[in-house]
């Protein structure tokens, strides 16, 4: 075999075959490595010696694809059809129908002979001609299908016909605005039951309206498999379709009031001991505290199911419009069941497959209610925020658990055999596995992306920011194939202009923003992209901050949402002080010497931040304590260009522990730190409001210099 023939099947698979690293490096990808993601994409290739056979398979699937599955057509103009044919049908009259989203069809009959080819290619004797035309009327916004028949044979493509650039109308007419970041899961009053509730969420946004501010960020509150896995990682789901029930207010749902069975569980004693000892705890206990709230929800769904038919109609309302919330339910009900996650499932309940006897109605029924009383509560906390031009900044995480309802479903739009992940860097030596299965390119686009489209959609109908998690893989992801470490894992390509016309499409239909998150190992041509679609990129101080006395930071983009931090990275009072480092040199991410030259590093860092901060006149001379730089920076970023700056609450009381340290598991209390103070204390905190007030004036003042230009 001939080594070129490998390199030739990976590109027309879309594998990349390397990469370049932070460090500038070029990696080149594996043999092996480059054979095993082949395998899972569907190559036929189980040793070296198949390579040939598939490359020749490979090239005849592809100029036998008489037109791609999904094609873009840009800012409302016409579809640009590319169409393959074998040469003996160069000469055939093409019929396309168009069939519009809103019903109506359109009908063209096009003579192949008409147009000249602009390419040809040969397998195994056959020659096969490309053409390529526009069609002739422009398109209104939407997915649109296209049926194409050329001689005997017919294929259907999805036409998305999208806006280049995402929605980007400011709130209230501000161009330059602000708000707050806390996981639900940490913000607590004292009513709360040991962590935060949508009504908690709800308390929040209205208190950042008052203070000026425009918008709450939270992590994802997407749903969790509690009855089966301990896992509360927001970014591990059981779907990106349905919520958690966690969040729920109980007290606030319709029926609770005339349930006595459910008041009585929280008049019992020992609930209410249970209760108090939860809320003095400093971690979240996800299972102690849903055990209370489920036994709750148990009850009201049972009352409701026997109540009267005006509510049951809301319901039945609520199914019609999310016809998979029945499976849904059904799929938590036979986890239950069974006790094990569905990759453990007998068959035919692993292979999707579920009957009546296969579940207990009573539990269904629960999944259901819970489903559906979740909705109605995010429906009420947005209407209150859309009341006052506040802007729910959520997150859309990158995968789901393997065991998660969405692989079960959908199974075919996942790479099973591959985690995603990242190579290794500077902080991450070994590279990142991060145990979940990555959506498969190949297959999302032969299914005209219904899963991507149904879960981006159930975000936006709340979310007026929504920040895309990990966005870099619109344009590439990295696989780590089973079996193997993370130096060994390879680039995939997406196809970036078809996921940037889904995102853009979606983003005018909700009128909410796009943020994505271009972290990390990134090309410039990714970042060019998300500029060409107006799709904002992330400022993060402390990952942008080098120990440069004469540019300590980089330039803020006009796109950007500016931040001091993330909740992958190390609040700022540790970042500042150095504390972070021991904590990386404990843990084994560092060595000695590792940890001596990144404190040195630091030393420098914070030095040239402090004389820019001084020649901007945001810092007086005699400030070095971490509160004053904290509130300098934020100063900096509340004056610039950024139409977002956001601001992790727990740095404004100098909180020191993070809320998530990756690379780590049990080793540190991940997703379960309790913010230190309550809501009722935290919102009277005199630095908490100044360094609000200050970043406020300077937004304002942003804003006022942008209109007078």
């Amino acid at each position: 075999m001939n080594t070129d023939d490998l390199r030739q099947l990976a590109r027309l698979y879309s594998v990349q075959l390397d990469y370049v690293d932070v460090a500038k490096r070029r990696w080149e990808a594996k043999q092996q490595s480059l054979l095993q993601t082949l395998r899972i994409l569907g190559a036929p290739v189980e040793r070296i010696g198949d390579v040939s056979d598939a490359l020749r398979q490979r090239r005849r699937q592809c100029w036998q694809t008489m037109v791609e599955p999904v094609v873009v057509a840009w800012d409302g103009r016409p579809a640009r059809i590319r169409i393959r044919v074998a040469s003996g049908q160069a000469s055939a009259a093409a019929s396309f129908r168009m069939e519009l989203e809103d019903g109506q069809c359109r009908q063209y009959d096009l003579s192949l002979d008409e147009f000249s080819p602009i390419r040809r290619g040969d397998v195994d004797g056959e020659a096969y001609l490309a053409f390529q035309f526009d069609l002739p009327e422009k398109l209104p916004w939407g997915y649109h299908r296209l049926v194409v028949e050329l001689g005997d044979r017919q294929t259907r493509s999805l036409i998305i016909s999208a806006p280049r650039m995402a929605y980007a109308e400011p709130p209230g007419g501000k161009r330059h605005f602000w708000g707050v970041f806390l996981p639900l899961y940490a913000l607590h009053r004292e009513s709360s039951w040991g962590a935060g509730d949508f009504s908690d969420l709800e308390a929040l946004m209205q208190w950042v309206a008052e203070q000026g501010g425009s918008l709450v960020a939270t992590l994802p509150l997407l749903s969790t498999l509690w009855e089966l896995d301990g896992d509360p990682s927001p970014y591990s789901p059981a779907s990106r379709l349905f919520w958690n029930e966690f969040y729920l207010d109980v007290t606030r749902i319709p029926e609770f009031a005339g349930c006595a069975a459910a008041r009585r569980i929280l008049e019992n004693a020992e609930i209410r001991e249970d209760q108090h000892a939860l809320r003095l705890e400093r971690l979240v206990d996800y299972r102690r505290q849903m055990r209370i709230k489920r036994g709750i929800l148990w009850e009201l769904a049972k009352q409701f199911f026997l109540g009267d038919d005006a509510r049951r109609s809301q319901l039945e309302r609520y199914r019609s419009e999310h016809p998979r919330v029945d499976e849904f339910a059904r799929f938590r009900a036979v986890g239950e069941r069974q006790g094990r996650t569905w990759t453990e499932w007998p068959e035919p309940l692993r292979g999707g497959r579920i009957v009546s006897g296969d579940y207990d109605e009573a539990v269904h029924r629960y999944h259901l209610y819970t489903q559906w009383q979740i909705e109605e509560q995010l429906r009420e906390m947005s209407e209150t925020a859309r009341s006052t031009d506040l802007l729910w900044y959520l997150d859309f995480p990158l995968g789901v658990s393997g065991s998660s309802y969405d692989v079960w479903r959908w199974r075919d739009s996942f790479a099973l055999g591959a985690a995603g992940g990242a190579p290794p860097d500077t902080f991450f030596t070994k590279g990142q596995n991060w145990g979940f299965p990555p959506l498969n390119p190949q297959t999302i686009r032969q299914q005209h992306y219904q899963y991507l489209i149904a879960s981006l959609r159930r975000h936006l109908a709340y979310a007026r920011v929504l920040r895309i998690d990990h966005a870099m893989s619109l344009h590439r992801l990295f696989w780590v194939p089973e079996g193997m470490s993370p130096s060994e894992g390879v680039y995939v390509r997406y196809p970036r202009d078809e996921l940037f016309a889904l995102l853009s499409l979606e983003s005018h239909r909700h009128q909410s923003r796009i943020i994505g998150e271009n972290l990390g190992t990134v090309p410039d041509v990714f970042n060019e992209a998300m500029k060409q679609h107006n799709v904002g990129d992330m400022y993060v101080v402390q990952y942008e901050l080098q120990p440069d006395d004469q540019r300590p930071l980089a330039p803020v983009s006009a796109r950007a949402a500016a931040s001091i931090n993330t909740h992958d990275m190390p609040p700022f009072a540790s970042f500042w002080t150095g504390l972070e480092i021991d904590d990386r040199l404990d843990l084994g991410l560092l060595d000695e010497p590792g940890a001596s030259e990144a404190r040195d590093q630091r030393a420098a860092m914070r030095g040239a931040l402090v004389a820019l901060l001084r020649r901007l006149d945001v810092l007086s001379p005699a400030s070095l304590d971490p509160e004053a730089v904290l509130q300098a920076c934020l100063a900096l970023l509340a004056a610039g260009p950024a139409p977002i700056v956001l601001v992790n609450l727990e740095d404004l009381w100098e909180e020191t522990l993070p809320q998530n340290t990756p690379g780590t598991w049990d080793e540190r209390p991940n997703w379960r730190r309790k913010a230190r103070y309550s809501f009722e204390q935290f919102r009277e905190l005199p630095n908490v409001i100044h360094i609000l007030n200050t970043v406020n004036e300077f937004r304002a003042q942003a804003d006022k210099q942008e209109r007078s230009q």
